[in-house]
């Protein structure tokens, strides 16, 4: 235990924004008990810990008589108390990526009482993208789940981005849309996160009726378990986004946006226009009628990603948008995500700062709370983002997430920073990353990831493993290293790019290179898989151990691949036929290797979208979004085809059904080119959506 010096927890100064108290009875965090850990629920004390008064969660957790009692100032530090004890006592985890949550012969004791006190007052979950490339097609169990895994590792603040459907249709029934107008504004399910941004609409649609209604009762739902658990959550607000049809229903100064890639942006209803005010009204009304008063935080980012500002004055109406907010929800919290130009520092300088909260979104590799001098005097949390797109591939800068809140916390921008936060884009990966940066927002001094580790391996697997924490050291050194430079998530895999002879990255804004000694990375994965004949029935470690060895592929891909350019290079086709079938035989084996475990399959996916469908026309069109996120994505417009492959899987069946035969009609033509044949090249932009109608149809 003195690895994660828990006798060391101290408080780190005041903090600006508050989250209004939980109930106390911690009625929902021993129902979660029962849920997940049954053989401990019985043995579970809790008991309410005194507010100290500076608004930090603590929790103390202490034995007696066989007994376990976690004291604690709120349901959610009681939560995080409760899986204190189960990851450094009982050796026991809860994660994305498997569980580890079997019985422990005997129940261990806490010798001292251990008190933990936050030092993030916020600890904030989800980017809207985590909304479509995870939680897509989430039933009640998923979300039961997912709420149950957030309260465990002490997140008090998380987005709730599905469910707005409802809300504008509500509201744009109330401005005299039709119903066809408003469906063709209203994205498809796996397409919701783009349409809350500002950057497409109708795309996925249209949703039925059904599927609506249905989502609304889930966020009625869930938004009553993140009370029970106290977890606040950020709901969408009004910043002016309209459909693109407004201009031509209404008389409004309406801020045409263009388009992002080839689809066609919402527009901006200029907040100074009277309009505006009715808009917002209306929004929150309808807000408030369907998900209640007591919603405190508000997202929402004007000109996400682009889009045009010329023309409007941004602070005022920065200050607009939030007294819109301020009129129907008095003293709430206008969250704003720190990505590329956003918050704009014209638009921060027409608010009160003091109900803003900035999210630092990609700290992994940005600094802009320091370049900003903490966004002009605004508290924010900071964030790591680590995926995109939920790509495959291990990836997190372990030692960066430790490292650089802890700085933001000690330096002289002190008194701004107001938590930490999980923005990843996909969460079904890398558990040992959010594991580490949703702890490091209870711990005052700096983590020493090396030392952190062993601990982790212990809780993951449930048993310490010479083996397994001698490799996960090595991982350190490679997948989970902290270098500099800028890297859009994990480094990507060659068998899942549309085929071309050069090829840098396999999404449009990621990246092939691989920036850490693969040779260590296999050894390290060599020395984990000799602890294989100890780790039998560990969920898992089978899971991590098929991550592993399906990036040892993908980096072994990488050589095979320029032995392929090369033999094609010099015009050898006997030389380029072999490589090209060694190329190929690697999709084979990572095919097989993907099949040992259920999450690695497409046809889990596949049922997962189909099985979340209440009705044959939400079934139908759910497995439709599903195939198009992980393909082409969207739009049929082939001067604009960059989002392909932005969400690529390596997953069992779709690596030889998709990769190996898009690769394997490519090296057909080449070949015939090298036989001095005229052929016309494939046409991938086309194969790939017959696969994804021949997909939808073998279901």
């Amino acid at each position: 235990m003195k690895n994660i010096r828990i006798g060391k927890m101290l408080l780190a100064g005041a903090l600006v924004l508050s989250i209004g108290a939980s109930a106390q009875s911690f009625e929902g965090v021993k129902q979660l008990a029962r849920r997940r850990v049954p053989w401990l629920a019985e043995r579970l004390d809790f008991q309410v810990l005194k507010d100290s008064g500076d608004q930090k969660d603590v929790f103390e957790i202490r034995s007696k008589g066989g007994r376990v009692t976690i004291a604690a100032t709120g349901s959610n530090a009681a939560a995080m108390g409760l899986n204190w004890y189960l990851k450094y006592y009982c050796h026991r985890s809860m994660s994305h990526m498997g569980d580890n949550l079997g019985a422990v012969a005997a129940l261990p004791v806490v010798k001292e009482p251990v008190t933990v006190r936050a030092v993030a007052q916020y600890r904030h979950a989800l980017n809207y993208c985590t909304y479509n490339y995870s939680m897509s097609f989430y039933t009640w169990k998923d979300w039961e789940r997912e709420l149950d895994w957030m309260a465990l590792n002490g997140v008090n603040l998380m987005l709730v981005a599905n469910g707005e459907e409802a809300v504008w249709q509500n509201v744009l029934r109330r401005l005299g849309y039709t119903e066809k107008e408003i469906l063709d504004f209203i994205t498809g399910v796996a397409f919701n996160a783009w349409w809350l941004m500002g950057n497409i609409q109708g795309w996925g649609g249209p949703m039925p009726q059904s599927q609506i209604e249905g989502r609304m009762r889930m966020v009625q739902r869930m938004l009553a378990r993140m009370k029970e658990l106290g977890i606040e959550p950020v709901m969408p607000c009004f910043f002016g986004m309209v459909p693109s049809t407004l201009r031509d229903k209404m008389k409004a100064h309406v801020i045409v946006q263009g388009t992002w890639g080839a689809f066609t942006r919402p527009d901006i209803l200029d907040p100074s226009d009277t309009l505006f005010s009715r808009v917002a009204g209306i929004f929150y009304e309808e807000t408030r009628r369907l998900y209640g008063k007591d919603i405190h935080f508000f997202s929402g980012d004007p000109f996400h990603e682009g889009g045009v500002t010329e023309g409007v004055d941004l602070g005022a109406a920065g200050r607009r948008i939030q007294q819109a907010m301020q009129e129907s929800f008095p003293g709430s919290v206008w969250v704003l995500q720190g990505w590329q130009a956003n918050p704009r520092k014209e638009m921060l300088a027409g608010v009160d700062r003091s109900k803003v909260l900035v999210q630092e979104l990609f700290g992994e590799t940005t600094n802009n709370w320091e370049k900003r001098q903490a966004y002009e005097g605004t508290p924010f949390v900071w964030c790591m983002i680590t995926n995109y797109g939920e790509r495959p591939g291990l990836f997190g800068k372990l030692q960066r997430y430790a490292d650089e809140p802890y700085r933001a916390r000690n330096g002289e921008f002190s008194k701004y920073v107001a938590g930490i936060g999980i923005m990843p884009e996909g969460i079904d990966n890398n558990p040992v990353s959010y594991d580490l940066m949703l702890e490091v927002g209870w711990h005052a001094e700096r983590v020493n990831v090396e030392e952190w580790i062993r601990q982790y391996t212990w809780y993951r697997y449930g048993r310490l493993d010479t083996n397994v924490v001698a490799a996960w050291k090595m991982f350190l050194q490679t997948v989970y290293s902290s270098p500099e430079g800028y890297q859009e998530g994990p480094p990507e895999n060659v068998l899942c790019a549309r085929p071309a002879m050069q090829i840098k990255s396999v999404s449009t804004w990621g990246t092939l290179r691989k920036n850490y000694d693969t040779a260590l990375f296999a050894r390290a994965v060599e020395i984990f898989d000799r602890a294989a004949g100890r780790m039998k029935g560990s969920e898992t470690y089978r899971i991590d151990r098929i991550n592993f060895l399906r990036q040892v592929i993908a980096n072994r891909a990488d050589i095979v691949f320029s032995e392929v350019v090369g033999a094609y290079g010099a015009r050898d086709s006997v030389s380029f036929k072999k490589a090209a079938g060694r190329f190929l035989s690697l999709h084979d084996a990572a095919d097989v290797l993907l099949k040992e475990d259920r999450y690695f399959l497409l046809d889990a996916y596949k049922r997962q979208a189909v099985d979340a469908g209440q009705t044959p026309e939400e079934k139908k069109n759910n497995l439709l979004n599903a195939l198009m996120l992980i393909t082409y994505w969207g739009m049929n417009d082939r001067k604009e085809d960059n989002l392909h492959e932005y969400a690529y899987k390596e997953w069992g069946g779709m690596m030889k059904s998709f990769y190996k035969r898009r690769w394997e009609m490519y090296f057909d033509y080449l070949l015939r080119q090298l036989r001095g044949e005229k052929e016309e090249a494939p046409d991938f932009f086309g194969w790939e959506r017959e696969w994804v109608q021949r997909e939808r149809r073998g279901l």
